[in-house]
């Protein structure tokens, strides 16, 4: 017999409330960090807690100070030069990633990934855009891949200049240099689906590097589940002084950029454009992410980047994947981009001066966090379905069943529609259908995976099925 809605009411009120706080562990999270617990948080595992001690602010400042010794990264600067240009930036990050290859046992390659643009826009020569690559395959479901990346070139205030000193320290060197230490920090390590850490050339001039890399994905079928890019994660302090050391901004749009006008008008008639696959990966990162042991809150920004301007999520935005954006919490402008200058005694420029380095080791975290969960986890659930041809009161959802060999089961989760959040989880078992004796039309439901270590994928929102 189906539980009665008060049943479904009361249980899952008791899940929320132990999913939520798991222990002592999330409530401890939220009160550092001044969030409140979510339904569907996911402490982090020992595992995860070890992982995240050896993320290194030195190390990340040593990166970022390299990167700015080559003078200038601009995509057009010199290409053959052993110590300035992007050239010599690009043949130290390889040298970098094959030395944390050497340590993983061979489950680490790094590679060069290059094509020539043709002339294009802000390209007026024909020149040869090199993103660099480290792929730690996978142990158990390598088919799977989560891409991270930051981009290595860097400009002044025209973008044509390709000579002049450009340290691109904050843009984009900090991002850079926390790919580049996930990729140190995991290459030990045996995640379960693939994760890839790049550092992406072009993004200046038109997100070309990170456009050829997601059209590389797509031309093969690859099953990129999820990307993130850090650009601008070097400060904590905006263009007027004030810092906000512990919050990093994450942009997720909505709905997806590659919907077909008739994919896009059902999704409109059923709510969904609060549900998209980027904004379920964003509501995943702080399910992982916004605890105490990243020292983080996530600020999620239901756009898909700032005004003006994009960064090297979009690319695979325009080609179906769900990416995301980390940025810091408020850019300074006076710096950002700025030729460099003394003016009245100060000095100017995007300089590792103006860097605060263990803000971006805490940006590093929150990556780390999200991509070793995503990893370790289920494969966000697939042919999600919601029954609409029955006209009753309660729900009735559909999926399939995931191939992983460590599967333990899934959990529906709820909402009402006009929260941000998932607030209520029912956990179902190893099946491929569930009734609720809830209205679908006066909730948000979803279904997540969950493997036998606890490890949850992120949702998957259900497309309505007549």
């Amino acid at each position: 017999m189906r539980p009665s809605r008060r049943t479904v009411l009361a249980a899952t009120a008791t899940a929320t409330a132990t999913a939520a706080s798991m222990g002592a562990t999330a409530s401890a999270s939220a009160a550092e960090t001044g969030t409140r617990p979510l339904a569907t948080a996911q402490p982090p595992s020992g595992e995860l807690r070890a992982l995240l001690r050896e993320i290194d602010p030195a190390r990340i400042e040593a990166t970022v100070r390299k990167l700015v010794s080559f003078g200038t990264r601009h995509t057009l600067s010199v290409q053959d030069d052993r110590d300035r240009g992007i050239g010599a930036a690009r043949d130290w990050i390889l040298s970098e990633m094959k030395s944390y290859a050497a340590a993983s046992g061979g489950r680490m390659t790094a590679e060069l990934q290059s094509y020539v643009q043709e002339p294009a826009s802000r390209i007026p020569v024909a020149t040869r855009i090199t993103n660099v690559v480290a792929t730690l395959r996978g142990s158990v479901t390598p088919e799977r891949v989560y891409v991270v990346s930051g981009h290595y070139d860097s400009r002044v205030t025209d973008v044509m200049d390709a000579t002049s000193d450009a340290p691109g320290a904050d843009d984009d060197a900090s991002g850079v240099a926390v790919a580049m230490e996930l990729a140190r920090v995991m290459a030990k390590r045996r995640p379960a689906a693939t994760i890839v850490f790049a550092a992406v050339a072009g993004e200046e001039q038109g997100l070309y590097g990170a456009a050829h890399m997601a059209s590389r994905y797509k031309d093969v079928g690859a099953d990129v589940q999820g990307m993130f890019t850090n650009d601008i994660v070097g400060s904590s302090t905006a263009d007027d002084g004030t810092k906000d050391p512990y919050t990093v901004r994450l942009f997720a749009e909505g709905v997806p950029t590659s919907e077909t006008p008739e994919q896009a008008a059902v999704r409109r008639s059923v709510g969904g454009e609060n549900d998209s696959p980027s904004r379920q990966l964003a509501r995943f990162v702080r399910d992982t992410a916004d605890n105490a042991a990243t020292g983080m809150r996530v600020r999620v920004i239901y756009r898909r980047d700032r005004y003006r301007r994009g960064g090297d999520h979009i690319p695979f935005l325009e080609r179906a994947y769900p990416a995301a954006r980390f940025t810091e919490p408020a850019e300074d402008f006076a710096h950002q981009h700025q030729d460099v200058r003394v003016e009245d005694g100060k000095q100017y420029g995007d300089l590792p001066e103006f860097c605060d380095f263990a803000f971006t080791a805490r940006v590093a975290r929150v990556n780390a966090a999200a991509l070793w969960s995503l990893a370790q986890a289920p494969g966000t659930p697939r042919g999600a379905r919601i029954r609409t041809a029955d006209l009753t009161n309660a729900t009735h959802l559909t999926w399939t069943r995931g191939s992983e060999p460590d599967l333990a089961g899934y959990e529906v989760v709820w909402r009402e529609t006009t929260a941000p959040e998932w607030t209520h989880v029912i956990p179902v078992g190893d099946v491929t259908s569930h009734e609720v004796d809830l209205s679908k039309d006066n909730v948000f439901f979803g279904v997540r995976a969950v493997n036998r270590s606890g490890y949850r994928s992120p949702v998957a929102f259900p497309d309505p099925q007549t």
